[in-house]
């Protein structure tokens, strides 16, 4: 069974997904387009971090980033190349999200990339409800940048 927990981001395993994720994102984007976080970011005290698990095997990881009292951001969501297929990002997704409802986060933010590589990742967004908008926070427009919210005020849902 595949369990969703708050955890921390400097885990051997975890550390290892998120170097892979940011390799990746430097492999596919030219490094000022690149808006990762490392484990180090992820700590801080405006970012809760959950992983996905199953029998203790890491599956996968996402934050969610408080940008002011209603408005948040979802940050590195990531699964492993065996988890891929299996929804486990669909689930950390929704545990972000009810996270953020919980909090009376009203609009929830991403930024991914535009690029053929992200499109499973904006598939994945556009299936939980949500838009392309305009750059948000302290984002700029970025041809390599796709920028995506959700409306929970309005009652959108994440499943």
């Amino acid at each position: 069974m595949i369990q969703i927990a708050r955890e921390n981001p400097t885990l051997e395993d975890v550390l290892l997904l998120l170097d892979e994720h940011l390799a990746d994102m430097f492999a596919t984007s030219p490094a000022e387009s690149v808006h990762a976080l490392d484990h180090s970011a992820l700590s801080a005290p405006e970012i809760s971090f959950w992983t996905a698990r199953e029998d203790g095997v890491l599956l996968g990881c996402g934050a969610l980033k408080q940008l002011t009292p209603t408005e948040g951001e979802i940050k590195s969501m990531r699964t492993t190349a065996v988890a891929r297929g299996r929804g486990v990002a669909a689930r950390l997704l929704t545990r972000i999200v009810d996270d953020a409802r919980r909090r009376n986060v009203e609009r929830l933010y991403l930024e991914t990339g535009s690029e053929e590589f992200f499109a499973p990742a904006r598939r994945l967004y556009q299936r939980h409800g949500f838009t392309e908008c305009a750059p948000f926070a302290d984002y700029v427009l970025d041809p390599h940048s796709t920028f995506m919210q959700l409306d929970l005020a309005g009652g959108a849902s994440a499943r």
